[in-house]
């Protein structure tokens, strides 16, 4: 019987765990540790400053889902991998392994920039406890309405989120009747709207500069925030845009159990994983979802990285799981499938309104790749936040 450990319990590694069981049954040992007892739908953290979502509605309690799934489930941190011994080192006990995957998200950077960082007055919603304190600052900016910049960092991978936000904010100071009181200023690292880390696709800059303008949204491309400010946000151009509510996505890197472990990581605490998602130099080790070095291939005037979440993640995962179920079974040939070509498919809230965008590969060259706009609902991602609670609940992890 051959132990699997997995490391991360949120979309790529509960995907993981829940592939490797329900493929190898119970002839092999499946454990899945992760830090939080709960998985989190991140994408919902956008709705939950403006009191559309708490906490709890966007969480299920990881160890309901592994009983349910018959995965063994520690809740623990894991301080240092160690690739030659295969063991993974917790802080109370060790554990050797067979093979192991790696899925354990980002390590958010928030003082990247001078002046920026959890003490500054600018909010992120990139966890529970930081959309948490963006609600507060909210609450107290409408009863005393200014301007305000939403953004992202130098380097950010996640532009989408800060598109989503700018759009539910700008909804919401409508409903509210201050917007005429509200100068809004989109400051982003691309080099044009709809750029998104991923070159664009077809329609998204035409789409985005049709509904800034539209909107009174003001914008900067090719912003490179210089240092912050308890009143203002100061780019390296000099520019300096005053704001009383503020929202920046910052940059990720990899975890730091990655970092501390010997041999195991690239300088920002990333995997690197060849197409079948095996380490380069461990091949009983795979890296899935944000925890993967994924190159980056384009270059732009200011830095911006590449999203790896959503289904590349997913994907991901399900091809590390395959692929240990055949080594498993004595097959060598194994599923290749780099991250970069994976189709993607994502739903951007934009208030009362949203955007889909298909594309057949997450990055350039593409054969296929098209925004359609929603101008009258914005279900959608509704929708499939209640589609993928609902499946993870139920531990069903072969449904897309």
């Amino acid at each position: 019987m051959a132990r699997i450990i997995v490391v991360g319990g949120n979309f790529s590694g509960l995907t993981a765990a829940l592939e490797l069981r329900r493929k190898l049954g119970h002839d092999h040992e499946v454990i899945m540790i992760s830090k939080s007892l709960d998985f989190l739908f991140v994408p919902s953290l956008i709705w939950v400053p403006f009191g559309k979502r708490e906490i709890k509605d966007i969480t299920v309690p990881l160890k309901i889902v592994a009983t349910k799934a018959g995965l063994k489930f520690i809740c623990t941190e894991i301080i240092e991998i160690l690739a030659k011994d295969k063991v993974v080192r917790c802080r109370d006990k060790d554990f050797k392994y067979d093979y192991l995957i790696i899925a354990t998200g980002p390590e958010w950077i928030f003082d990247q920039i001078a002046g920026l960082g959890l003490d500054s007055k600018v909010s992120f919603i990139v966890t529970p406890e930081t959309a948490l304190v963006a609600r507060k600052r909210w609450l107290e900016f409408i009863t005393d309405p200014g301007p305000v910049v939403i953004g992202a960092a130098p380097g950010s991978q996640c532009t989408g989120p800060a598109y989503e936000f700018l759009f539910n904010l700008e909804k919401r100071c409508r409903d509210l009747g201050i917007r005429k009181k509200v100068e809004i200023t989109f400051i982003t690292p691309e080099p044009f709207l709809g750029h998104l880390g991923i070159g664009g696709m077809t329609g998204s800059n035409f789409i985005l500069k049709k509904l800034l303008p539209m909107f009174k949204i003001n914008y900067i491309t090719n912003a490179e925030i210089h240092e912050v400010s308890s009143e203002s946000i100061i780019l390296k151009s000099g520019q300096s845009i005053p704001y009383k509510f503020s929202m920046i996505m910052p940059i990720f890197k990899g975890a730091k159990v990655v970092r501390d472990s010997t041999g195991l990581g690239t300088e920002d605490a990333f995997i690197p994983v060849n197409n079948t998602y095996q380490h380069k130099q461990y091949p009983n080790i795979f890296g899935v979802g944000i925890a993967a070095d994924l190159p980056i291939k384009f270059r732009t005037p200011v830095p911006i990285g590449v999203p790896k979440t959503g289904y590349a993640a997913d994907e991901s995962a399900k091809t590390a799981a395959e692929n240990i179920v055949r080594l498993l079974h004595g097959n060598n040939k194994l599923e290749a499938k780099p991250m970069g070509n994976i189709p993607d498919l994502c739903i951007m809230d934009a208030g009362d309104k949203e955007m889909l965008t298909i594309t057949d590969s997450l990055l350039k060259p593409r054969r296929f790749s098209m925004v359609l706009p929603n101008p009258f609902y914005d279900l959608s991602k509704l929708m499939f936040e209640k589609y993928y609670l609902w499946k993870v609940r139920h531990g069903y992890s072969r449904l897309p």
